[in-house]
């Protein structure tokens, strides 16, 4: 079994965001490995060769090289990537995909010989705070992925049935997030305080109320109800909350989002199959 520090050659097949994270990440703690990174666009090839990356557009040279291969592209673009790289240039590769709603059986049927894992990360990767979950059906080497991908914050081992509800809670969780802290600070703003203090206060309470939800390892409501105090000020707002509707709002957001992870999983194994005549 393969450790990070055997894999001599990285492939990231779409250098974005998550897969700049990646590069950046490798490059800082494994010197000696090389990665060649992939994109459509100039500005990301150029991106990538300043994080130290071997840059291209070939994806089929980059899988032929690379030992482990990273799937980063946006889902749609994968049967594209698929006819790009030859039938063969799989076998024995240990790939890593982290593109939303694909499966892993759809992986496994256009992956002919590769070891393959599935996985879903954040865009906190850029400061190495992910939540990455991963599963796999038979992974072999399954230490070389898990150090790889703590290089960008903590990994969970999980079955591949809570992938889609990962990809909706953590994966679009940093947008939800930050559409509430958002809209917690315009009513800052609404209420007389200047934005760029009500914003930067509200990110310390985000943080600290994190860091305190995890020393106590407790229900979220203990905390709720120590903050409210008879006739005060947090139970009025909460008032509005529950009037608003704003927890089901929450509830039926993350819900929504998995739906559509699975849709887009469906979507994409129709396209493989259409597009290399597997139906």
């Amino acid at each position: 079994m393969a450790n990070i520090q055997d894999i001599n050659v990285i492939s990231v097949l779409g250098a974005g965001k998550i897969g700049s994270a990646i590069i950046k990440a490798v490059k800082e703690n494994c010197k000696d490995v090389e990665v060649i990174a992939t994109g459509r666009r100039e500005e990301t090839l150029r991106n990538a060769e300043q994080l130290g990356a071997k840059a291209t557009r070939d994806n089929d040279e980059a899988v032929k090289e690379g030992k482990l291969v990273i799937l980063s592209v946006k889902p749609q673009h994968f049967p594209i990537v698929v006819k790009q790289v030859g039938k063969d240039r799989w076998k024995g590769k240990i790939v890593v995909s982290v593109m939303a709603g694909v499966k892993l059986k759809t992986l496994e049927s256009v992956l002919e010989g590769a070891e393959v894992y599935r996985a879903m990360t954040n865009v906190n990767a850029m400061v190495k705070k992910a939540s990455t979950a991963v599963a796999t059906n038979n992974g072999k080497n399954k230490d070389a992925v898990e150090n790889l991908l703590k290089l960008l914050g903590t990994v969970y081992w999980v079955p591949e049935e809570f992938i889609d509800v990962w990809t909706a809670l953590i994966g679009s969780g940093p947008a939800f997030l930050a559409e509430i802290i958002d809209a917690l600070t315009m009513g800052a703003v609404a209420s007389g305080m200047p934005r760029e203090l009500a914003y930067n206060a509200i990110l310390d309470v985000m943080e600290g109320t994190a860091v305190l939800l995890k020393a106590r390892n407790s229900h979220p409501i203990s905390v709720r109800d120590e903050v409210t105090t008879p006739a005060g000020t947090t139970i009025r707002g909460l008032m509005v909350m529950e009037a608003r509707g704003v927890k089901s709002a929450l509830m039926e957001t993350i819900e929504a989002a998995y739906k559509r992870s699975i849709e887009i999983g469906n979507e994409i194994d129709k396209e493989i199959r259409r597009a290399l005549g597997l139906q």
